[in-house]
């Protein structure tokens, strides 16, 4: 998945208590009225908006104006089958044109600049399994932006595909990459093929072709409700893996994943403090989770900078060119009452102009009333934000709604597990 937005700092840190705010029932009705339509220049109405909706400059007090990340989705389809996995459509091939990646390119490149690139995040299915000639045609034109420095890419795969040729393109291409996997083979016990054969051994394959070709990269971890209680066990996993970072998701209810049990608050405590403690004893390994708490915290002690950064709207793009904004894990998802979350399509709209219009999305402006409310009543919000998109619609059923589990097991659990890790240390 593309990096999570980075907060604002607050002015101190508290480790307790919980998110008890809901938004104004004045607020929840606005993003109620009717919507009109948004043409494309060729005239066919792609999209609907409603203009009694919030302000343009309400949108930009959260928003950047341009994304840091852009998301593609090559192809649905995926080679495997995890158990967990949010992919409404994985089963379904429907490989993107070069038509759709010329005007993707196109958009990007009326926003990337040398000074402010894009990253361009392969994802959403399984990108290797185009091969490498269909996605070379794929990438063919950005190739032009990587070169100015306006663009790089990004992967993330499962690794089971990946061979020499893949490793030669990453690094003609110099694609980052990132590979998902869940731990020692123990833990990957959800990542099976489609005959529900497990897939580590191929995983760990394609990390060793990773090596042989020098090619650095980053890991991508689920963490269940089953291995939550055995993070040194992961953590000394990926030291031996060789990943310069790994990322830990603790598992969500999202997308098609909406029966399996979630971990517990308690636990996802417990999780963090001796994850922070490994860490401390073990600093070769950055874990996105600690790395980020840790520059919210110097950001408090120097008094500023935080603040400025603004959440990134994260443009993700369907194999035919459909455009959801806020959280990947939107697109594909059904969603009548917000029209599917469609902000447009590539062949007919630019991203620039979806971007100048994101404030008449309902979804969108639901997200900011949420946002606001969470600022108003939590006190994790300087470091948490509010919580993610996707989450607040998957869990909650709506935006304008406040704490999510996303929150309690992936941010208050890490402040608590600081703040308790800090009273030991300095307890007399």
């Amino acid at each position: 998945m593309p990096p999570r937005p980075r907060p604002r700092p607050e002015t101190h840190l508290r480790a307790l208590g919980r998110c008890p705010g809901r938004p104004r029932e004045d607020r929840a009705r606005r993003s109620m009225r009717p919507l009109t339509g948004l043409a494309s220049p060729q005239g066919r109405i792609v999209v609907s908006l409603s203009p009694s909706l919030g302000s343009r400059e309400r949108y930009l007090q959260r928003f950047a104006s341009r994304p840091r990340s852009v998301v593609v989705q090559p192809d649905g389809f995926c080679n495997v089958a995890c158990t967990y996995c949010y992919l409404p459509e994985k089963d379904r091939r429907a490989s993107m044109t070069t038509e759709v990646s010329r005007a993707i390119a196109q958009s990007i490149a009326d926003l990337a600049t040398e000074d402010e690139p894009m990253d361009l995040v392969w994802h959403a299915g399984e990108p290797l399994a185009l091969g490498t000639s269909r996605f070379s045609e794929l990438a063919n034109p950005f190739e032009g932006l990587r070169r100015e420095g306006r663009l790089h890419h990004y992967v993330q795969t499962n690794g089971t595909l990946i061979s020499d040729r893949w490793c030669e393109f990453f690094a003609e291409r110099e694609v980052r990459v990132g590979v998902s996997i869940d731990g020692p083979a123990s833990f990957n016990a959800e990542r099976v093929d489609r005959r529900g054969r497990p897939i580590f051994d191929r995983i760990i394959r394609g990390v060793a072709r990773l090596h042989q070709h020098g090619i650095g990269f980053s890991v991508i971890a689920v963490v269940t409700a089953d291995n939550i209680g055995r993070p040194e066990e992961l953590l000394d996993f990926f030291a031996e893996l060789g990943c310069h970072t790994v990322g830990l998701n603790i598992e969500e209810n999202e997308g098609a994943n909406t029966v399996r049990p979630a971990p517990t608050f308690e636990a996802a405590a417990e999780f963090w403090a001796r994850t922070i403690a490994w860490t401390r004893s073990n600093p070769g390994l950055i874990v996105r989770e600690i790395d980020r708490l840790g520059a919210y915290l110097r950001a408090l002690r120097v008094g500023g900078g935080w603040q400025d950064v603004l959440i990134d709207p994260i443009p993700t793009i369907s194999s035919a060119g459909d455009v959801v904004l806020l959280s990947p894990e939107l697109a594909g998802i059904k969603a009548p009452e917000y029209q599917d979350f469609q902000a447009g399509n590539v062949l007919e709209l630019s991203i620039r102009d979806m971007l100048a219009n994101a404030h008449l999305f309902r979804y969108v402006d639901e997200f900011l009333t949420g946002l606001d409310a969470c600022e108003a009543t939590c006190e994790y919000f300087g470091f948490c934000r509010g919580a993610q998109a996707g989450n607040r619609f998957f869990e909650n059923g709506r935006f304008d709604t406040t704490e999510t589990n996303y929150c309690r097991v992936s941010r208050q659990a890490l402040l608590l597990a600081l703040s308790d890790t800090v009273r030991e240390e300095t307890a007399p």
